[in-house]
């Protein structure tokens, strides 16, 4: 398994590149996560090598883990995706880079005091529930009417002076054809760019959506993060 990574993320890296085109996107503008949850250390040691420098984690605990075993590495940045409970708050300040899951005020304005307390800076996107399944975390998102309110919740969050808030993220139901998914990805954009109204002092340029079944799709309807794993790592060892 770990010989044919680095063909697997060129294999990707082609696709996100041809997706983009297809659209009239920069492939530049799109930033490949690859998501390690559960996979050993020697493949993530050979998608570092093979040009990966973003690496998601859906376990805080799991995540840290690693990156010591890894010792950094430099230049790679690491992604909190998971839904983080509030508890674990102080840990992911102090290791990941960015948070995708951030899914309620009280959690910001948890990661906010540790952030004030260590001196770091988190990008932060905020997790948007678009399709209604009650199994999804994040802020109630898929009816227009829940758009005000969400709102109201963002501006306090905005105050988080440690906090950079840099756009949106969702998970789309899970299906076999990935254009069942765009729906879902286009009402993201439709948030983002209702978000970006209200509060033009935010950049929300980042959308965080589509996955190894659905990233084309995802990236024909503006997403500048993709969040992939088995494409490129294979399956989790059980």
């Amino acid at each position: 398994m770990v010989s044919i990574i680095p063909e697997r993320y060129e294999a990707v890296i082609n696709r996100i590149k041809r997706s983009a085109q297809a659209v009239n996107r920069l492939p530049s503008d799109i930033r490949l996560v690859v998501v390690t949850k559960g996979q050993p250390l020697e493949r993530i040691r050979a998608v570092i090598q093979a040009g990966a420098r973003h690496l998601g984690e859906n376990y805080a605990e799991e995540g840290v883990e690693k990156l010591k075993a890894l010792n950094g590495p430099p230049g790679v940045e690491w992604h909190m995706i998971g839904h983080v409970q509030s508890r674990k708050a102080r840990l992911v300040c102090a290791y990941y880079d960015w948070v995708h899951s951030t899914d309620s005020l009280k959690l910001a304005q948890r990661l906010d005091r540790f952030g004030l307390e260590s001196g770091r800076r988190l990008s932060v996107l905020l997790e948007c529930n678009v399709s209604g399944e009650e199994s999804k975390y994040g802020f109630p998102a898929w009816q227009d009417d829940q758009w005000e309110e969400l709102s109201e919740i963002v501006m306090p969050l905005l105050l988080c002076s440690s906090l950079d808030v840099r756009g949106l993220m969702t998970m789309a139901p899970y299906a076999i054809d990935p254009e069942a998914a765009r729906p879902y990805f286009r009402r993201l954009r439709l948030l983002r760019d209702f978000l970006a109204r209200k509060f033009p002092q935010v950049d929300w340029a980042e959308l965080s959506m589509g996955m190894s079944a659905d990233f084309e799709t995802a990236i024909e309807e503006g997403a500048t993060i993709v969040r992939i794993g088995e494409a490129i790592l294979g399956p989790r060892p059980t």
